[in-house]
């Protein structure tokens, strides 16, 4: 079956990887170490420190910038024919020096561009923008949109964003424009209403809750509408929670409708046909569970398939989703809901053999 892998983390060696890509003064700042990433508030329990034990180089740092180690581990082992790269470089979580953040976002399309893109053709690209300057993010989209390759906008989910707020309509406009959809993607500073809690553990069951206000605020505050040709897509996010938020959104919406007349359709409506969601994680169900949650999303057209590679919680596609889904429903979630989503050629294992026939 072919395999579109929608959520795959590439990455650099260091911060100063991106230094050959910046203009200055940016270039010497970054090169005289004056900036060293963004600070991780929590500690890696894990033996690859949040990434597969068996992706490491030998000083035992992760080998996320190692294409040859991505494609031998994942693009040639699960035999991928397509992998959509989303990156860990979210310019957005820096809270202050826009023009530092917008020209790092620049800088890292140039190096996943060069370094990753250019390596493989299975590759599909995200543009990375610092959300929090739109007018310059929006500029960023337009530079990136005529690669290939790339074919979506991230949006990282941090702790002081609600991306339907109308200050963020320039990032929607460009990416409307230029025929990309916008992924929304958690970061290490996305929480819940009450913090991050006390343990990593905690914090990592709170992830739903900051996406899916996200949902609720694109809908609710008119994006859906406003851009009608966008698609979104909800990132290492679940899924089981998406029935509730589609109840729950139509409940409100028939009852307080007079308050937001630009919603032209039932929420539940615009889910359906524009919202898609990744697989992974997928809390522990059995196959008669993942049926009934297909049945009360009301179609089997809104999941596509990750890895999550290299998570530690990483996702096997051979065991992955339940043999006892129908072939038509693991077909639609392995490759075909995210061919039509991406706008994607029929990937060639797609195409039965003369041998075959």
């Amino acid at each position: 079956m072919p395999l579109i892998d929608t959520d795959v983390h590439e990455s650099f060696s260091g911060v100063r990887d991106l230094v050959p890509y910046l203009p200055e003064p940016y270039k010497s700042w970054i090169d005289g170490g004056g900036w060293r990433g963004f600070s991780q508030p929590f500690c890696y329990t894990t033996p690859g420190r949040g990434n597969r034990a068996d992706v490491q180089n030998p000083d035992g740092s992760a080998s996320v910038s190692d294409y040859g180690v991505m494609r031998a581990q994942l693009l040639d082992y699960h035999h991928h024919d397509y992998a959509v790269l989303t990156g860990y470089f979210y310019p957005t979580a820096l809270k202050l020096q826009y023009g530092l953040a917008s020209a790092m976002a620049a800088a890292y399309n140039d190096y996943v561009a060069e370094h990753w893109l250019a390596k493989d053709k299975r590759f599909l690209g995200s543009i990375q923008i610092n959300a929090r300057d739109p007018e310059a993010a929006a500029r960023e989209i337009d530079r990136m949109a005529s690669h290939p390759q790339i074919k979506q906008v991230m949006l990282a989910v941090v702790d002081d964003i609600a991306y339907g707020h109308p200050m963020y309509r320039p990032i929607f406009a460009a990416a409307e424009r230029n025929n990309l959809s916008v992924a929304f993607h958690h970061t290490v500073f996305a929480q819940g209403p009450y913090g991050m809690g006390l343990h990593y553990m905690e914090r990592h069951c709170l992830i739903p809750i900051a996406l899916m206000p996200q949902v609720i605020s694109l809908i609710v505050n008119g994006v859906f509408d406003s851009f009608p040709n966008l698609r979104f897509m909800i990132l290492e996010g679940g899924f089981s929670w998406l029935p509730h938020v589609m109840w729950r959104l139509d409940r409100e919406f028939r009852q307080g409708r007079v308050e937001v007349p630009w919603i032209k359709k039932l929420p539940s409506q615009h889910c359906r046909e524009r919202l898609r969601l990744s697989t992974q994680p997928t809390e522990d169900i059995t196959p008669d569970q993942w049926g009934k949650l297909i049945d009360l999303m009301g179609t089997d057209e809104l999941l596509v398939f990750s890895t999550d590679y290299p998570h530690f919680d990483f996702d096997n596609p051979n065991v992955a989703i339940p043999r006892a889904l129908s072939d038509d429903t693991r077909e639609k979630i392995f490759w075909k809901n995210a061919a039509k989503f991406y706008e994607l050629d029929i990937p060639a294992s797609a195409v039965p053999s003369k041998a075959a026939e």
